[in-house]
């Protein structure tokens, strides 16, 4: 008998997809696919736990819709299962004078997304917030908040599992062939027929998608990997909660800060750096396959050469404990590079265009038979049932 829908990839989008579907459509027949032993392993399991708020985001995009609802549905999604979080707050710092334009217009933009209780802060109003922290000013935003994203995941997958959804962990989605009324669906243990697949897949998604079409796909999912410290246990008291700098307009990434987490301890990071496998957690894990691939992707190459000199400095202070100390140092003076101990890392599917733009919205592109998910970066977590919910009414159109 033919599913109704395969959805692959066990990540938080895959998994809140699942529960989204299952809510709307109890009596829908849906097999989840994930290659690992586990859901969220990858960029689920590996992100800073932030709940994000809506502020960065273009308003209108996407992002700020689905980050703004999901932050909602979020929320109360963790207080009715009981998964613990924190609204914590989190203020932005200008350490230049030269920021303060783009933190004013941040200021402006999260007025235009909505976000209420945003506040300018000077240096003294700055540091009742975070005694440590130092800047020209700053910006306070009460929505921002902390969770353990691989919790969230854990109670997704069993509810979806009691709704009917079937869970097949360790199985791998190796191709797939639209047929006229379904989709051949073949994995490494068995193969399958769907009339709608749905790719979650994050890191893999260009290649799961790529499976679905002939011609060849207009991006590709570059990896950068971010890497973080931890503050040593006496030092956790520089930090009370989360501290952010002005991001690089310019540049997809938020540039490294200091975030309390939920599990305990302050992580500080991340930097980003182009990571040499799909998932090259390690500095020097290669894939050599993969590598290439990225290299010579038309897009990658005019984005290594738009942003070489920022790149250079990325990976400088991936091998230079002194280079990311001294980051640090602009928002909070007091840390030493004693101060700090190896965290984990994580890696972020990047999606990069054949014209050299990383794409800063989500991407979703559907056909008949197919719903692909081609970028769903940061804050895909924050905004995974908002994406589930958007992604399920497009496949229910079809039943």
């Amino acid at each position: 008998m033919a599913l109704d829908v395969i959805i692959v990839g066990g990540g938080i989008v895959g998994l809140a997809t699942a529960h989204r579907l299952l809510e709307a459509r109890p009596d829908l027949h849906i097999a989840l696919f994930e290659k690992e032993s586990m859901v969220s392993m990858h960029q689920t399991g590996n992100n800073s736990g932030v709940i994000h708020s809506g502020l960065y985001y273009k308003p209108g995009s996407l992002k700020a819709k689905n980050c703004i609802e999901g932050y909602h549905q979020l929320i109360d999604y963790c207080t009715k299962e009981n998964i613990p979080f924190e609204l914590t707050g989190k203020i932005v710092v200008a350490t230049t004078n030269d920021q303060r334009v783009q933190l004013e217009n941040l200021y402006q933009r999260g007025q235009q997304n909505g976000l209420d209780g945003l506040k300018k802060l000077s240096l003294a109003e700055m540091r009742e917030y975070e005694p440590h922290v130092t800047g020209v000013e700053g910006m306070w935003v009460p929505q921002t908040g902390i969770v353990d994203y691989r919790a969230v995941a854990a109670k997704l997958a069993v509810g979806t599992q009691i709704k009917g959804c079937e869970m097949h962990l360790g199985e791998q989605v190796i191709d797939i062939k639209k047929g006229l009324t379904f989709s051949i669906v073949e994995t490494t243990k068995s193969v399958y027929e769907a009339k709608l697949v749905i790719n979650c897949a994050g890191l893999y998604s260009d290649k799961v998608a790529q499976m679905t079409q002939k011609e060849p796909l207009d991006v590709r999912i570059v990896p950068f990997r971010g890497e973080y410290f931890k503050l040593r246990k006496d030092k956790e008291y520089l930090v009370k909660n989360l501290i952010y700098p002005v991001p690089d307009p310019n540049f997809p990434f938020l540039g490294v800060h200091f975030t309390r987490m939920m599990r305990g301890g302050v992580e500080a990071g991340p930097n980003a750096v182009l990571a040499f496998k799909k998932e090259g957690y390690k500095k020097l894990g290669i894939n050599a396959k993969e590598l290439w691939d990225t290299l010579t992707w038309p897009g990658f190459q005019k984005v290594a050469m738009k942003y070489w000199e920022t790149g250079l400095g990325e990976m400088y202070r991936s091998f230079s404990k002194e280079a990311f100390t001294k980051a640090l140092q602009e928002l909070i003076p007091e840390i030493q590079i004693n101060d700090l101990v190896e965290g984990g890392a994580g890696v972020r599917a990047q999606a990069c265009d054949r014209n050299g733009g990383l794409l800063d919205d989500f991407s979703i592109v559907e056909d008949a038979k197919v719903i692909n998910i081609l970028n769903a970066p940061s804050p895909a977590a924050t905004s995974s049932l908002s994406i589930g919910k958007t992604v399920a009414e497009m496949a229910l159109s079809r039943f």
